[in-house]
């Protein structure tokens, strides 16, 4: 025969259950909405923020990485300083030399007037 252990363990559940009252479930549901929605769409806000935020960081970084990529100038900058420092150092022995025939003629003045 069948016993108690041969019986289904879901047997007679359903008739257990108390009947569901629908506008409770509702109810409780918008309050569960209610209470945890104003934080989630906070938060929604907050992260659409920051996407944006970081899109505008992606393309001003991608803009500068460009700007580095396209100025290969790095050694023409180099070369720019050495020549510059040739000139500078041209430009002093010609302050020099200047100095030095200013004085000259200053001393040949001075040694003129005094014929």
């Amino acid at each position: 025969g069948v016993g108690p252990s041969d019986a289904s363990p879901d047997e007679g559940v359903v008739e257990d259950l108390p009947l569901i009252d629908e506008k409770a479930v509702q109810q409780l549901t918008e309050g569960l909405i209610s209470h945890y929605l104003p934080d989630l769409q906070r938060s929604k806000s907050a992260l659409q923020e920051l996407t944006q935020n970081q899109v505008v960081l992606l393309d001003t970084l991608e803009q500068e990485i460009s700007k580095f990529k396209e100025c290969n100038c790095i050694p023409d900058i180099d070369a720019l300083f050495s020549e510059a420092k040739q000139y500078h150092s041209k430009l002093v022995n010609i302050r020099n030399e200047m100095m030095m025939l200013h004085e000259k003629t200053s001393k040949l003045k001075v040694s003129g007037m005094n014929i």
